[in-house]
This record gives structure tokens, sequence and C-alpha cells, in this order.
């Protein structure tokens, strides 16, 4: 720290915080430690009794704690993020729109292993919307040197940026109620107002909603029907279970040409599968889509309807918190469920 006149002090940074005090009216923090010093400051400090106060002298090779929170969020940011702040040292990423957060966890571990800062997400693959904080990064000194900064840089440009989100398509999506006793008319179809609203939810567009007995060569008909009525995705409900007249799993693999799972290590969802039609998503969701508020849909049609082409390894990392915790009243998406 050095003294220098308040003067000569624009444009340096304050090393303490300066309190004002008016008798009977206010006493508190009028300038924080940090604050850059403003022409327009000159006059209150002097008010404030401060001719003289000490600074924070910043080398060529250090950086202000804002501009380095500010560089640190620049570094790391891919798509869909903008930047708030800095206020008190931090700067908070948010969501440019509604989306799939998406983090390079490894090259967030490499950073967070750089001493004196801090950068802070959500989990990857987490729902966001648009507006949301995401992530939210600073130092922990005042000061800090440039080289730890530009570390940052590099680690981030090999990884092609560490925090991006993937913004939701407006997909058409078809789906299929199967079940005899719906097509019959003998129950409601329950699963019809599910998927609209998920649909609705996650900024897809509902093309249509069959309906097809316990039949797999109906089923298939119906598949391939909203295939060609131009849906990308197809959702098709009940009839995934391993009982003899639960047929909805054929019918899916003898549509599609690229199964990629049957089965999930999700609960609720086990019974789920996975196809692909071209590029055409083909999804059997079990009876628990109908039950339970947060299934393997809610962690599976969001990533589909970000662009992504799932794998059998991106289902498989599912169980990784795959296990609901079936709580008396439901929090998803804040909760440990699928993260």
């Amino acid at each position: 720290m050095k003294k220098v006149k308040v003067e000569d002090a624009v444009g340096m940074v304050l090393a303490h915080d300066l309190t004002r005090i008016v008798p009977g009216e206010f006493k508190g923090v009028a300038f924080k430690k940090g604050h850059v010093i403003r022409e327009e400051d000159i006059e209150k400090l002097k008010d404030m009794g401060k001719n003289n106060i000490y600074i924070l002298d910043i080398k060529e090779n250090e950086l202000h704690e804002d501009d380095a929170a500010f560089k640190i969020a620049e570094h790391v940011s891919g798509e869909g993020l903008y930047f708030e702040g800095p206020s008190e040292g931090k700067v908070s990423l948010k969501a440019e729109y509604d989306g799939i957060l998406k983090v390079n966890v490894e090259g967030l571990e490499e950073v967070n292993s750089i001493d004196l800062l801090i950068l802070s997400t959500l989990h990857n693959n987490s729902l966001v919307r648009k507006g949301q904080v995401v992530a939210g990064t600073r130092i922990i000194p005042l000061i800090i040197d440039k080289e730890k900064i530009n570390k940052i840089k590099y680690i981030s440009e090999k990884l092609n940026k560490i925090i991006r989100v993937k913004k939701f398509k407006p997909l058409k999506i078809g789906a299929v109620v199967t079940g005899s006793e719906v097509y019959e008319g003998r129950i409601k179809d329950q699963f019809g107002p599910v998927f609209t609203q998920k649909i609705k939810d996650y900024g897809g567009i509902l093309l249509e909603i069959r309906y097809a007995p316990d039949n797999q060569e109906k089923i298939e008909e119906e598949i391939n029907y909203l295939i060609e009525s131009g849906a990308d995705v197809v959702l098709t409900s009940g009839g995934m279970s391993v009982d003899p007249d639960d047929v909805t799993p054929s019918a899916i693999r003898n549509v599609s040409n690229n199964v990629i799972t049957y089965g999930s290590p999700v609960l609720p969802g086990a019974m789920f599968m996975l196809a692909y039609k071209d590029n055409v998503a083909i999804m059997g969701i079990p009876a628990c889509g109908m039950y339970h508020k947060a299934t393997i849909l809610d962690l599976t049609l969001p990533r589909i309807l970000s662009g992504e082409i799932l794998t059998r390894r991106d289902i498989a990392k599912l169980g990784h918190g795959g296990l609901c915790l079936n709580c008396e009243v439901c929090n998803y998406p804040v909760c440990p469920f699928g993260k």
C-alpha cells in the first residue's frame, strides 16, 4: 500500500473500506475495499476528511479483482452465456436462453487447481432457463498475477471453452400412446397430457398424438406414420415391460436402424428404450412416466431437443445420480436426481 493525495488517486484502487459518518443519519461504508477511484469521487472523499488515501499499487503484470473476474468469465464462456457484474469482485454467468448447460468437468477442475481463484458452476447437463445464473467466478485476493488468468485462457481454448448453454431446438415431436385398454376407450389416456406438458416445457412442437392397441404391427405403423409426417422425435408410451403382450420394444426395434439401449440405470425409468431411425429419435417411455414428476424422460428429452445424439455411454453415465429419492414434495430439478 502507498499513501497518495486524493487528487492524484484517480484510477487507483482502495486498499481498505472507507466509512462515512453523518451524525444522526448515516454510518456505513461509503467506498469499499477494491473500489477504483473516479474523478467524481474526489469531492465526496474530501467531505469525509480524506485528503490522502491508501491505495493498492497494481503492477503491469497484475490485475484488479474486478478485471480478473471478468477475464476469467470471458475466457471460459462459450455459446449461450452473458455476464453480470462485477459485484464485490464476483462475475455471474447467465443463460441467454432456455437450454442444457454443458460443463467440461475436467477443464473446470483444472481451472480450480490454479491457486487464488475460483470458478463455480451448476451440474453438467442441468436444465437451465433464460436469465438463470449458471456459474460464478472471482479471485481470492484483491490483485492477481496475469499469468494465472492466461493459464485459464489456454485451458479453455484447448477444450473449446469450458462452459456453454445449448439452446433447445423447436423439434417436431409425435407421440404414440399404446395399450388396448386406452385404444378401445376402456380407460382414459393419462400419458397424452404428460407428453403434451413435457413437450411444451422443453420447447418442442407437438405434432400429433396417435393411439395403438397392443399389436406390434399397429405400433410400427403409427411410429412410421409420425416419421413420414415430419416428426424429429417419436415418443411411445406403455408396453415397455417383459410381459408377453408388451410389444412396444419389438416395434421400436423393427422400425429403427440403430438401437441405443433397452434399459437404463435410472429409477424411475429402468424399462426405457432409445433408438434412431436415421436421425429421428424413437423413445420408449415406461409406465413410470405417467406417475412420477421426474423420470428418465426428463434426463434425456431435453438433451435430444438441444441437438445431442445420445449414445449408450451417455445412458450409462446416468446411473450416477440416477436414483430418485421419491421425496414427499418433488422439487426437481432442484435436487440430486440426474446430477
